[in-house]
């Protein structure tokens, strides 16, 4: 009886079996993943490409103002040198160049238009002009070119556009035919009507007989909107009456904005 209450004791008295909580671990274990990831993503940044660092610095320094040695070359984004702060940068003389050149090669058609109709003697009526637009040839005075208040093309324009058409196929740019009028008119509804339609038949005459690509010109009037002359005489009402054929440049805005400083240029050395 004795033996079999202390045996029932000793159960009743013994210590449980332990069972720790190990929920740390997990902890643990996102903690050692999270310094895994950093140390990789560090390594991966200690070998960036240097040069595109630098520039991508340089960039940032000069998108808050900062200045920085480096480079002049505003479209990767490098800052100027502190010795060239306020000077002329690399992209400006890069455009003066392209300007200077777009000058070259329309002062090279002008003049080859030119020579062509001088050695017709068709010069007389033809002025050149070369502007942010590029290189106008104006075919001045109505008389010349066309009948009295009609679009229909007189003898002296056929023989003009025939002789400067094949410069302006040459050029391989875009061209804009641009009719303007006097105000005095007699026999046309209205000076729009009759300035559009002497351009678009210097249109259709380069198109269809001088073989001008259709896809590279068109045609626009512009009445008496844009005179070079007022009205108060006859003759400055005919120097009014023109169709203008604008070869375009195909230069960007900003190398076209420079053209008129690049004919000063050209001007002052010859």
């Amino acid at each position: 009886m004795s033996s079999g209450r202390g045996r029932g004791r000793k159960r009743r008295g013994a210590p449980a079996q332990s069972h720790p909580d190990e929920r740390w671990m997990a902890s643990y274990m996102d903690m050692v993943t999270v310094l895994m990831c950093m140390f990789i993503v560090l390594f991966a940044m200690s070998s960036v490409d240097n040069e595109k660092f630098v520039q991508l610095r340089d960039s940032l320094a000069t998108g808050f103002g900062q200045v920085d040695v480096g480079k002049i070359d505003t479209a990767k984004g490098v800052v100027v040198a502190p010795v060239d702060v306020g000077k002329e940068g690399t992209m400006t003389q890069d455009y003066m160049s392209l300007a200077l050149a777009e000058v070259d090669k329309l002062s090279a058609l002008r003049e080859d238009m030119h020579t062509r109709l001088t050695s017709a003697g068709l010069d007389g009526n033809v002025q050149f002009d070369i502007d942010q637009r590029g290189l106008s040839v104006k075919l001045m005075g109505s008389q010349t070119f066309f009948f009295p208040d009609s679009p229909t093309l007189s003898e002296t324009a056929v023989k003009v556009l025939t002789t400067v058409a094949p410069v302006l196929e040459s050029a391989h740019l875009e061209l804009s035919v641009e009719g303007h009028a006097a105000n005095a008119i007699t026999n046309y509804p209205s000076v729009w009507e009759l300035s559009s339609e002497r351009a678009v038949g210097v249109l259709r005459f380069l198109v269809e007989q001088c073989r001008i690509p259709a896809g590279s010109i068109g045609a626009v009037g512009y009445g008496s909107a844009r005179q070079v002359n007022d009205d108060s005489t006859e003759a400055l009402r005919e120097l009014n009456r023109r169709v203008d054929i604008v070869v375009l440049s195909s230069q960007s805005e900003g190398v076209r904005e420079l053209i008129p400083e690049a004919l000063k240029e050209k001007a002052a050395h010859p």
